[in-house]
């Protein structure tokens, strides 16, 4: 583990695989798996074969995703009190038992949940990072995530936060509807059927994946589904089902460990009408990138001829197409064949630009306009080591200096972040906010009026910055990091922690399950935790991969 548990001190300042061959695609509705706010969420190992080859994983309900978990927001009622004092209860509450089943020995055996995008206002103990605002949940044990959206609406996930899990399959989509929503107009449909996953999967489990300085997925599954370079090429495809004349809220959710996409869906352009849980003005593309962790939902237009037609999620990974059906799913319209498109991509001429983007709600950075006028100015250059600590008294006393920052209370905050390395772009996320952001990486504009607001951004290539503000009115530790899991594996983070004597008084009450999940988690034995071998896993494969030992790995 890479991290402690800053939220503790903040409290108390003293394989065998095998091919399998499936033929036909199916719709996404026939796979439809959604659960509602109160739910419990069981965590196993089981295998799987989403691009046709099997693995065990780690999973939420045996599933890959995991089920959607969907809630609606009460309409405001100003006029009427008994409606207005149970909004949050009827609305916006959230009660999810999380149980932790896993067996798998090559795997990680505790586990956390992340609900990404989600405040947590005065619950950051329910932020889910293990080591950062909780001890993992062991092997047998559960823990109630309990929190309240409060009035948040839009698009979010949630994920494994323990080490690099999710990698093996701990993700699924987090809804949260609005009956009031500015922008329905805009379309007819928006349910379960609409809402569009894409990730990385990969062939190995990410213990062993860890110790490799270089780590490439080995497909791209969307809705669950996708085939490998290699591998059969009459795996089955997800299916998103449309009717002529019909206009539907795609909600597309970047759930990769490590690459980007490029997503666009042959004949069809996109109006862009969210991203990262915000309105945005309504913006027609015909492609978008889509970091790891970033969400859009788009309006489809279903005006084109019946046929099928190919939905296209590029990863920048070296080598990928779209041969065999790589990277690919279905768009298929009523009364089209059950068949695979035979569309071709042409070239984008309307790709998103972030800078394109203003926020619909409340327009406008917080603070005074113009570059560092902020109350508290940062700047940061990536990437910055999170580095294993041990017997922190004190706030300013948890990690080395730059990797944490302690924020005053209701203060305007603009960190500039510039990439001083080769890699990128690197999707920064900030937990316990949306932030604006005035400068997107590449551009050398700013934009204090009207930037789009969202909490994942891309700090850009060699040498690009960006700038983002946000006010500190949301006490507690807050992750900041890389959401390329492998980065923030390898210490890609910082903890803002706002106001800890705020965060001191608010968390007076927390449960005794929260509490015991350290003095049980620390009581593991190597082999409960799991993955104990995962070194000597990972030499084997780079053995069998033809790679040096000494270059292809870190040191153990």
């Amino acid at each position: 583990m890479l991290f402690l548990s800053i939220l503790l001190l903040l409290l108390h300042p003293a394989d065998a695989a095998s091919i399998i061959s499936r033929s036909h695609s199916y719709p996404l509705n026939s796979r439809s798996n959604t659960l509602g706010p109160e739910t419990k969420l069981t965590i196993a190992n089981e295998v799987i074969a989403p691009d046709g080859f099997a693995r065990s994983s780690t999973l939420v309900g045996g599933t890959f995703p995991g089920p959607i978990i969907s809630a609606k927001k009460v309409p405001f009622c100003p006029f009427d009190p008994a409606i207005r004092n149970l909004q949050l209860l009827k609305g916006d509450k959230f009660e999810i038992n999380v149980v932790n089943q896993l067996t798998d020995d090559s795997m990680f055996k505790s586990t956390s949940v992340h609900w990404h995008g989600i405040y947590q206002h005065g619950t950051n103990y329910a932020d889910g990072v293990a080591s950062v605002t909780q001890c993992p949940i062991a092997q047998n044990d559960s823990f109630l995530y309990s929190f309240e959206a409060q009035n948040q609406v839009g698009t979010y996930w949630y994920h494994s936060h323990y080490s690099t899990q999710y990698c093996d399959g701990l993700r699924g989509a987090l809804i949260i509807y609005d009956p009031e929503d500015p922008l329905s107009y805009l379309y007819d449909v928006d349910d379960e059927t609409t809402v569009i996953t894409l990730a990385d999967w990969y062939h190995e489990v990410a213990p062993t994946l860890n110790h490799f300085v270089t780590v490439n997925g080995n497909s791209t599954l969307i809705n669950g589904l996708g085939r490998y370079q290699g591998g059969p090429t009459d795996t089955e495809l997800a299916v998103v089902d449309v009717e002529y004349g019909k206009r539907y809220r795609l909600r597309v959710i970047g759930m990769s460990c490590d690459p980007n996409f490029i997503f666009s869906i042959d004949g069809h352009d996109l109006t862009v009408i969210e991203a990262d849980g915000q309105l945005t003005e309504p913006l027609l593309v015909d492609s978008i990138q889509i970091l790891a962790g970033q969400r859009y939902s788009v309006v489809l237009n279903a005006n084109q001829p019946v046929d099928n037609y190919w939905i296209r999620a590029l990863p920048n990974t070296a080598g990928s197409t779209f041969d065999g059906g790589q990277n690919m799913a279905i768009l298929r319209y009523q009364d089209a064949p059950v068949a695979e498109p035979t569309t071709n991509q042409t070239t984008s001429t309307m790709p998103l630009l972030e800078t394109n983007l203003h926020a619909l709600i409340n327009p406008g950075a917080p603070g005074v306009p113009g570059y560092g006028n902020a109350d508290i100015n940062l700047m940061m250059l990536c990437p910055v080591l999170l580095q294993i600590l041990s017997g922190a008294q004190e706030a300013t006393d948890l990690l080395p200096n730059g990797t944490v920052y302690v924020l005053e209370p209701n203060k305007v905050v603009e960190l500039t972040m510039i990439n001083g390395e080769l890699k990128g772009p690197h999707p920064i996320h900030l937990h316990g906010h949306s932030f604006d952001v005035v400068q997107s990486a590449g551009n050398s504009s700013f934009n204090y009026a009207n930037p789009v607001r969202r909490d994942v951004v891309s700090v850009g290539t060699q040498d690009q910055q960006m700038v983002i503000r946000w006010v500190t009115d949301n006490s507690g530790p807050w992750f900041l990091h890389c959401h390329i899991d492998w980065h923030l594996e390898d210490g890609f983070a910082v903890v803002m922690a706002e106001s800890p004597s705020e965060t001191q008084k608010s968390l007076h009450n927390l449960s005794d399950a929260w509490k015991n999940l350290c003095p049980t988690f620390d009581s593991l034995t190597p082999s409960q935790i799991g993955a104990e071998n995962s070194y000597q896993q990972a030499e084997n494969l780079a053995v069998v991969w033809g790679q040096n030992i000494t270059t292809a790995l870190f040191p153990s």
